[in-house]
């Protein structure tokens, strides 16, 4: 494919040998020498690229180019000028040049410039698979040869790397990192299934988990004498942490690191046991009026602040703390309005559950699911919507202040697809990544089973009760209806199970950077 370039200069008799040099290379070069005309060519012709001087008699560059941008508002615009004026440059930036470069010019500036704006793409994608092919074998020994949950975090966070990056090349690669990460999906089951229960009985060291997080990381800061204002972002990955991050990242210091979520990685057991620094069983034992069981109508996570008190009481500490809560855009417009009264506290606690609505919103909206269909359009929506929320103020608010934030969460979710039947009575719980109850029946290969919950730091509602978690992406059916369920829950996201995006979740330290 021959790419059509219109190069506009009233000296281009002078820049002949610049356009012998690219139709060398391949490309069809137009030349005009006045905005008046160049304006017509592109009138006529869809050129990939246009060469614009700034100084020219009539029309000037400047304003050639505002109305080739009417026209065609895609095309990418490189100045090619003398002019050094800083106020020509800010202008030309302003109208979204695509390059801006200063006579002389050799030929290889030129063509440096056509291959970041015209061929960017293709060689992105050709780059990013070269690379992902060199590093595929490696990657493949690092799955098996992981043995410890540092391995794991690791692995998953070079797969979360290579997906962004084969995302963005719009790569032929994606099936051969789907097969791959399929493989490390199950093979860190199958580590979950050898050792959490080891974690749980101290027979193995086990890793920070959800109940670790305000013992080992937010009571040190506090420590220091540093105020900490924590934001808990329900249901978020760390896939969707690193999309995120380039949008504040240049706002802060950052420090990241992945912990493990408890099972089940769902809100009633994980959040409730970061804010009350207790595994389930024990908030249930110790704070009965603080737990709800599965099978109560009541919400799973409104004791959360008394939750924190109790926690800080416990240490015998002194912070003063506040907790709060948005489900929407005005009532985190309303948060920020009244951000300032929250300055006398040590720590501030906000939770946030954009990400986990959308999740439930994709699952029973039609429209949700045309618009988050993949895990790439899951992201895209996580972007957008701190692009365009309150949130974004938050942050900028924040870098400006004295706090150091915290952004982590209580578990992540996983996009399911492969429906595994089971059987339970009328008070089995409704989640599709775990279930608990008296009287499951379900094939025990397919799932991983705690019999005894007690074992897992788990409530037991009845004598009887055993959990069973899902794995990989999987997700539990029931025999009637069994077509219609299916293929209703199929590619929706889901949460509760074991799968390294729900379970490996990102812990982030931001200071801001002028500190």
């Amino acid at each position: 494919m021959a790419y059509r370039l219109l190069w506009v200069d009233d000296e281009i008799e002078l820049l002949h040998g610049h356009i012998i040099f690219l139709q060398s290379k391949g490309y069809e070069v137009t030349t005009m020498t006045n905005g008046h005309d160049a304006i017509e060519a592109c009138r006529a012709t869809d050129f990939d690229l246009m060469l614009l001087d700034e100084n020219m008699p009539g029309l000037n560059g400047l304003e050639t180019l505002v109305q080739v941008k009417e026209l065609r508002p895609s095309m990418p615009v490189v100045m090619v000028t003398k002019s050094e004026e800083e106020d020509i440059m800010e202008q030309a930036i302003g109208s979204k040049i695509a390059d801006y470069l200063i006579k002389p010019v050799n030929p290889s500036q030129i063509l440096l410039a056509l291959k970041k704006n015209i061929h960017k793409q293709e060689i992105v994608t050709e780059k990013a698979n070269s690379a992902y092919q060199q590093n595929w074998g490696k990657l493949g020994m690092q799955i098996s040869d992981s043995l410890t949950i540092e391995d794991w975090i690791e692995v998953y966070k070079k797969l979360v790397f290579w997906e962004l990056e084969l995302e963005n090349a719009d790569s032929s690669m994606h099936e051969l990192l789907k097969m791959q990460k399929n493989e490390a999906s199950n093979m860190f089951a199958k580590f979950i299934k050898k050792n959490y229960l080891d974690w749980m009985s101290g027979r193995k060291e086990r890793p920070m988990m959800s109940n670790d997080l305000f013992k080992n990381r937010i009571f040190p800061m506090l420590d220091k004498g540093e105020k900490i204002f924590l934001i808990v972002i329900d249901n978020f990955r760390y896939d969707q942490w690193r999309v995120l991050m380039n949008e504040i990242g240049n706002l802060f210091s950052i420090e990241e690191e992945l912990y493990t979520s408890i099972l089940p990685t769902a809100t009633q057991y994980a959040r409730n046991a970061i804010f009350s620094g207790l595994m389930p069983n024990k908030i249930k034992e110790m704070f009965p009026d603080l737990w709800v069981d599965e099978e109560e109508d009541e919400g799973k996570n409104l004791n959360e602040a008394s939750l924190i008190e109790t926690h800080i009481a416990r240490f015998r500490r002194k912070e003063s703390f506040s907790y709060n809560k948005v489900l929407t855009s005005q009532a985190a417009e309303k948060y920020i309005e009244n951000i300032k009264s929250l300055a006398g506290n040590n720590l501030n606690v906000l939770v946030i559950n954009f990400i986990d609505m959308l999740s439930h919103a994709r699952t029973e909206s039609i429209m949700v699911r045309e618009l988050a269909s993949s895990e790439a359009a899951y992201r895209s929506i996580t972007l957008s919507w701190l692009r365009h929320s309150s949130i974004i103020r938050l942050f900028r608010y924040l870098a400006d202040s004295d706090y150091t934030t915290v952004i982590t969460t209580d578990h992540g979710s996983v996009q399911v697809n492969n429906a595994i039947k089971v059987v339970g009575d009328k008070n089995t719980n409704t989640n599709l990544r775990y279930k608990l109850g008296k009287s499951l029946n379900y094939n025990p290969k397919e799932v991983f089973e705690i019999k005894e919950p007690a074992k897992a730091f788990l409530p037991a509602p009845n004598i009887s009760t055993s959990y069973i978690f899902a794995t990989g992406d999987d997700f539990f059916a029931y025999p009637n209806n069994y077509n219609h369920y299916v293929s209703y829950y199929k590619e929706t996201f889901q949460h509760g199970g074991i799968s390294m995006e729900e379970m490996l979740v990102p812990f982030v330290t931001l200071r801001p950077k002028g500190r």
